[in-house]
Order: structure tokens, then C-alpha cells, then sequence
């Protein structure tokens, strides 16, 4: 398990039961509320490309890939 701060282009992470790989991310530290990391990440499976939001600090399955 990875958290947020360890995101990095290229990873591959297993969300919603499925194999993205990180395109890029921007950590975002608003003024007002909590920070916040957007990606956008490609689903290894069908090529679809999705921006996501997490929330900073939450807990991320890394899957390795060879």
C-alpha cells in the first residue's frame, strides 16, 4: 500500500478493480481546505483516459509490472 505522496508518472496503481497507469498529477494545496492530488490516469486494460481526484494522503494498492 502507497499513499498520494508517492505518486509518480508511470505508476501503475489498481482502482476500481482495474490496472490505470499514472499519465501525470498535480499536487494542489488550496487556500482554503484540504489538499488534494489530480491525475490523470490510463486504464491499461481498454486505453481509456480518466482525470481523478484523490484526496492527499489516502491509501493506494501499487501493482508492479514486469
Amino acid at each position: 500500500m502507497a499513499s498520494t505522496s508517492d505518486f509518480k508518472n508511470g505508476l501503475v496503481i489498481n482502482h476500481k478493480n482495474n490496472l490505470w497507469k499514472i499519465i501525470e498529477f498535480l499536487h494542489v494545496k488550496p487556500g482554503k481546505g484540504p489538499a488534494f492530488v489530480r491525475t490523470k490516469i490510463r486504464n491499461l486494460k481498454t486505453g481509456r483516459l480518466l482525470e481523478n481526484t484523490f484526496t492527499s494522503g489516502v491509501k493506494i494498492d501499487v501493482i508492479r509490472i514486469e
